[in-house]
């Protein structure tokens, strides 16, 4: 079984002597917890407790709050992301990461920035496949996207393929056949997780995603159809991408421990 990675840097961490035994004890249980002013109280033990890393939700957030979250997450575990983020909140977590060794990429399509202290993610060799019916889903593809690839996955994207047009979809699943799990991303009627589940072998995970308008518009006909699905498909909530690629990645990781 391969090492949890997050575990094995705190040992090597203690083995030279930069932390002391009840540091290392207090992160190997994966109860640290910290105060950050008195807005915030952060998880700082998630990885270690859950395999998977700390993802912050910057709707709601104050860009000042925000950024003392985020740089804190970043210090203790190497690398942080952040969901949901406007510009504006983006300028101001990069602003205060000047001078502290800690890089900030905004990418805009996602809604995502990731802070890194020059730690990468340690690939684990899952693959996760990521559909989109269309060009309005690919946001939350590529939020699914950024969490798999943060959990040590490889991951494969087909987007725009289609459910109107099902021709589409045949040559675009040829290269996504080796992958361990696909993720398919659809709004409207929703209809593409289902078609892909009666054609591969692998787990199918539906993603609603809140394009249409009319009645149950926003995703709302989407969820039910996959809900629905005579396919054998699970399905996480409306523009789910965080949910989706961090399960996927978890199918994904486990089916490829020694």
């Amino acid at each position: 079984m391969r090492a949890n990675p997050v575990l094995s840097a705190v040992l090597e961490r203690y083995k030279k002597g930069e932390i002391p035994l009840d540091e290392a004890a207090q992160e190997i249980e994966g109860l640290r917890m910290e105060r950050v002013g008195d807005f915030a109280c952060l998880d700082l033990g998630r990885a270690v407790r859950c395999g998977m890393p700390e993802v912050v939700l910057a709707e709601g957030k104050e860009p000042a709050h925000l950024a003392e979250i985020a740089i804190r997450h970043a210090e203790a575990a190497g690398r942080c992301v952040v969901t949901r983020v406007t510009p504006a909140q983006a300028s101001a977590v990069q602003d205060r990461c000047v001078g502290k060794g800690i890089t900030a990429e905004y990418r805009d399509m996602a809604r995502v920035l990731v802070l890194s202290t020059g730690a990468a993610p340690e690939p684990t060799g899952g693959i996760v496949a990521i559909i989109t019916a269309g060009t309005s889903d690919i946001g939350v593809a590529e939020e699914a996207k950024i969490i798999a690839e943060e959990m040590g996955c490889v991951v494969r994207t087909a987007y725009d393929v289609g459910a109107a047009g099902i021709h589409r979809l045949f040559p675009a699943l040829k290269p996504l056949l080796e992958a361990d799990v696909f993720v398919v991303c659809a709004g409207r009627e929703g209809t593409l997780p289902a078609v892909v589940a009666g054609l591969v072998d692998k787990p199918v995970l539906g993603v609603p995603v809140s394009t249409g308008y009319g009645y149950m518009g926003k995703g709302r006909a989407a969820l039910a159809s996959m809900l629905q699905s005579c396919s054998v498909i699970a399905v996480v909530n409306i523009d789910a991408g965080f949910t989706a690629g961090a399960f996927a990645a978890r199918i994904a990781n486990g089916g490829r421990k020694e």
